[in-house]
Protein backbone atom coordinates (compact mmCIF):
# COMPACT_ATOMS: atom_id res chain seq x y z
CA UNK A 1 0.00 0.00 0.00
CA UNK A 2 1.37 3.17 -1.14
CA UNK A 3 1.88 6.48 1.71
CA UNK A 4 -0.77 8.52 0.31
CA UNK A 5 -3.20 5.19 0.46
CA UNK A 6 -2.46 4.24 3.70
CA UNK A 7 -2.73 7.89 4.96
CA UNK A 8 -6.03 8.02 3.53
CA UNK A 9 -6.69 4.62 5.24
CA UNK A 10 -6.17 6.34 8.72
CA UNK A 11 -7.76 9.59 8.27
CA UNK A 12 -10.72 7.19 7.44
CA UNK A 13 -10.60 4.72 10.32
CA UNK A 14 -10.04 7.69 12.63
CA UNK A 15 -13.61 9.15 11.52
CA UNK A 16 -15.45 6.16 12.75
CA UNK A 17 -18.57 6.92 10.87
CA UNK A 18 -21.61 4.46 10.05
CA UNK A 19 -21.53 4.40 6.12
CA UNK A 20 -24.11 1.78 4.59
CA UNK A 21 -23.11 0.00 1.58
CA UNK A 22 -25.40 1.92 -0.99
CA UNK A 23 -24.68 2.68 -5.01
CA UNK A 24 -26.44 5.18 -7.50
CA UNK A 25 -30.23 3.88 -8.00
CA UNK A 26 -30.89 3.25 -4.19
CA UNK A 27 -33.00 5.97 -2.43
CA UNK A 28 -31.05 7.43 0.43
CA UNK A 29 -32.20 9.31 3.62
CA UNK A 30 -29.20 11.46 4.68
CA UNK A 31 -29.68 13.37 7.98
CA UNK A 32 -27.82 16.44 7.44
CA UNK A 33 -26.90 18.88 10.40
CA UNK A 34 -27.92 22.28 10.14
CA UNK A 35 -26.80 25.32 11.66
CA UNK A 36 -29.37 28.07 12.58
CA UNK A 37 -28.20 30.59 14.43
CA UNK A 38 -26.44 28.94 17.65
CA UNK A 39 -29.17 25.85 17.68
CA UNK A 40 -28.21 22.81 15.05
CA UNK A 41 -30.93 20.25 14.10
CA UNK A 42 -30.96 17.49 11.76
CA UNK A 43 -32.50 18.27 8.49
CA UNK A 44 -33.37 14.64 6.58
CA UNK A 45 -32.78 14.72 2.76
CA UNK A 46 -34.67 12.06 1.44
CA UNK A 47 -34.19 11.06 -2.48
CA UNK A 48 -32.31 8.63 -5.29
CA UNK A 49 -28.60 8.48 -4.70
CA UNK A 50 -27.57 9.44 -8.75
CA UNK A 51 -23.95 9.13 -8.82
CA UNK A 52 -21.13 8.23 -6.24
CA UNK A 53 -17.42 9.47 -6.89
CA UNK A 54 -14.04 8.73 -5.37
CA UNK A 55 -15.13 5.43 -3.69
CA UNK A 56 -15.33 5.11 0.01
CA UNK A 57 -11.88 7.12 0.58
CA UNK A 58 -11.77 10.39 2.47
CA UNK A 59 -12.41 12.44 -0.97
CA UNK A 60 -15.71 10.31 -1.82
CA UNK A 61 -19.03 11.98 -2.25
CA UNK A 62 -22.50 11.13 -3.10
CA UNK A 63 -25.32 13.26 -5.19
CA UNK A 64 -29.00 12.71 -3.96
CA UNK A 65 -31.78 14.14 -6.27
CA UNK A 66 -35.16 14.57 -4.96
CA UNK A 67 -38.51 16.25 -6.47
CA UNK A 68 -39.27 19.25 -4.12
CA UNK A 69 -42.75 21.23 -5.24
CA UNK A 70 -42.71 19.98 -9.24
CA UNK A 71 -38.62 21.06 -9.14
CA UNK A 72 -35.70 18.80 -9.74
CA UNK A 73 -32.90 19.13 -6.63
CA UNK A 74 -29.60 17.86 -6.56
CA UNK A 75 -27.54 18.00 -3.23
CA UNK A 76 -23.45 16.70 -3.25
CA UNK A 77 -22.46 15.49 -0.03
CA UNK A 78 -19.18 14.70 1.22
CA UNK A 79 -19.20 10.51 2.54
CA UNK A 80 -17.12 11.59 5.43
CA UNK A 81 -18.49 14.75 6.24
CA UNK A 82 -18.71 15.69 9.97
CA UNK A 83 -22.46 17.59 9.24
CA UNK A 84 -23.72 13.86 8.02
CA UNK A 85 -25.11 12.72 11.22
CA UNK A 86 -26.79 9.39 9.38
CA UNK A 87 -27.31 7.67 5.90
CA UNK A 88 -30.23 5.43 5.92
CA UNK A 89 -31.23 3.20 2.66
CA UNK A 90 -34.71 3.22 2.49
CA UNK A 91 -34.80 1.11 -0.72
CA UNK A 92 -32.65 -0.18 -3.08
CA UNK A 93 -32.50 0.55 -7.13
CA UNK A 94 -32.11 -2.30 -9.86
CA UNK A 95 -29.97 -0.08 -12.57
CA UNK A 96 -27.32 -0.74 -14.69
CA UNK A 97 -25.05 2.61 -14.99
CA UNK A 98 -23.05 3.77 -12.07
CA UNK A 99 -24.12 7.40 -13.20
CA UNK A 100 -27.73 8.29 -13.58
CA UNK A 101 -27.79 11.81 -15.26
CA UNK A 102 -30.06 10.63 -17.46
CA UNK A 103 -33.16 11.20 -14.62
CA UNK A 104 -32.18 14.75 -15.08
CA UNK A 105 -34.82 14.59 -18.18
CA UNK A 106 -37.26 12.23 -16.78
CA UNK A 107 -40.58 13.35 -15.33
CA UNK A 108 -43.26 10.82 -13.62
CA UNK A 109 -43.10 7.77 -14.47
CA UNK A 110 -39.94 7.34 -17.65
CA UNK A 111 -38.02 8.66 -13.78
CA UNK A 112 -38.84 5.54 -11.54
CA UNK A 113 -36.19 2.65 -10.94
CA UNK A 114 -37.66 -0.33 -10.15
CA UNK A 115 -36.85 -2.32 -6.54
CA UNK A 116 -33.92 -4.52 -5.70
CA UNK A 117 -35.52 -7.08 -3.47
CA UNK A 118 -32.34 -9.98 -3.71
CA UNK A 119 -30.06 -7.71 -2.21
CA UNK A 120 -27.15 -9.58 -0.40
CA UNK A 121 -24.63 -7.36 1.36
CA UNK A 122 -20.84 -7.67 0.65
CA UNK A 123 -18.61 -10.51 2.50
CA UNK A 124 -16.50 -8.15 3.97
CA UNK A 125 -19.39 -6.03 5.91
CA UNK A 126 -21.32 -9.46 6.90
CA UNK A 127 -18.83 -10.16 9.05
CA UNK A 128 -18.06 -6.83 10.83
Amino acid sequence: MDLIAQLEAEQVSALAKNIPDFKAGDTLRVGFKVTEGTRTRVQNYEGVCISRKNGAGIAGSFTVRKISFGEGVERVFPLHSTNIDTIEVIRRGRVRRSKLYYLRARRGKSARIAEQTNYRAPKAQENA
